[in-house]
């Protein structure tokens, strides 16, 4: 039985009816009721947002929030997908800290949201015995016939992301660029260049220039989420 690294809430089941306003979906839930709830993910989800498709939500008891309900999961034909993306640092964070990312099992620290560069935070910043290394994480959820690819959208962000682990990699630090696959159907990352590509030509550069990338694919189910496998990335 796999060890979860991260265990859902109680999950309500639902039908996915339409995502709007990027953070907005309509769900039937398994009564007939139509509610709204918040989709966690800024990305076009392309491959894992078809109406229809069998869904699963959190809730939350913040008085506060305008919706009570958070877009998890859905259920696509080979695998669960996670459309939340904010979870994909807390996977590899508690990942690094369970010592099931080989390439990374030397660190002892590890500190979330670190400034560095110009105006930016960090991901994980890990410390140990040798050189400190800087981990951006990218959730990727966009899979076609067995190939994971990001971005799933034009992203400025992720560029200069890129960027600026590029200007830390010559100035001594070990940076990581971490895809974590939010699915189980994927056997080969590689950059989404029909999509945006500024930044399939930058993260070559990268890898060039000292940047490390790494791709893991994810083992979910209902109940939580553990790691998976290393999978080849190819920037050819």
């Amino acid at each position: 039985m796999r060890e979860y690294l991260i265990g859902w809430p109680e999950l309500t089941a639902a039908t996915l009816i339409r995502r709007y306003k990027r953070f907005m979906v309509d769900v039937q839930l398994e009564s007939g009721e139509v509610i709204t709830a918040h989709c966690p993910n800024s990305g076009s989800m392309r491959s894992c947002l078809e109406p229809g498709r069998r869904v699963f939500l959190s809730r939350s008891n913040n008085p506060q929030r305008k919706f009570a309900h958070t877009f998890e999961l859905i259920e696509m034909p080979l695998s669960l997908v996670i459309v939340n993306t904010l979870m994909a640092n807390r996977i590899v964070k508690k990942a690094i800290q369970a010592e099931l990312i080989p390439e990374l099992s030397a660190y002892t620290s590890i500190r979330a949201e670190v400034p560095y560069g110009l105006a930016s935070r960090i991901d994980l910043l890990l410390q140990g015995t040798g050189k400190p290394c800087l981990v951006e994480v990218k959730s990727c959820t966009f899979v076609e016939d067995g190939i994971v690819m990001f971005p799933d959208c034009i992203t400025a962000r992720g560029l200069k992301h890129l960027v600026e682990l590029q200007r830390e990699a010559q100035s001594g630090w070990r940076c990581i660029l971490f895809f974590l696959i939010q699915r189980m159907d994927a056997q080969i990352f590689r950059p989404a260049d029909h999509i945006d590509p500024a930044f399939g030509q930058e993260l070559r550069h990268a890898f060039s220039s000292g940047v490390e990338i790494l791709a893991y694919t994810t083992h979910i189910t209902t109940t939580g989420v553990a790691v998976a496998e290393k999978i080849p990335v190819d920037l050819s």
